[in-house]
């Protein structure tokens, strides 16, 4: 099982967004990728510009995280709208 760690940018997330349904989803995604997060029925899809990085979608937002194997780390990285994301 993976481990998961978020970057500041996407705790303060949580805590700006903790009693809206965005975070529930959120979590329960975060349990998914935890048990595998190369094979998963969520919307998730790596990133082509960059190496190592993924995208998870939720909603209108975008969370992007990276994933470490041989830590057995997912880290999530940045957030924001679909829009705002990839500038």
């Amino acid at each position: 099982m993976y481990r998961v760690l978020f970057k500041k940018k996407v705790y303060n997330f949580f805590k700006k967004h903790k009693w809206e349904k965005i975070i529930y989803d959120l979590e329960k995604a975060v349990n998914v990728l935890k048990i595998n997060p190369y094979r998963n029925n969520l919307d998730t899809k790596k990133l082509k510009w960059w190496i190592v990085n993924y995208r998870l979608r939720i909603w209108k937002y975008r969370f992007i995280y990276e994933i470490i194997d041989d830590k057995l780390i997912i880290t999530f990285t940045d957030w924001d709208s679909r829009w705002d994301i990839y500038k």
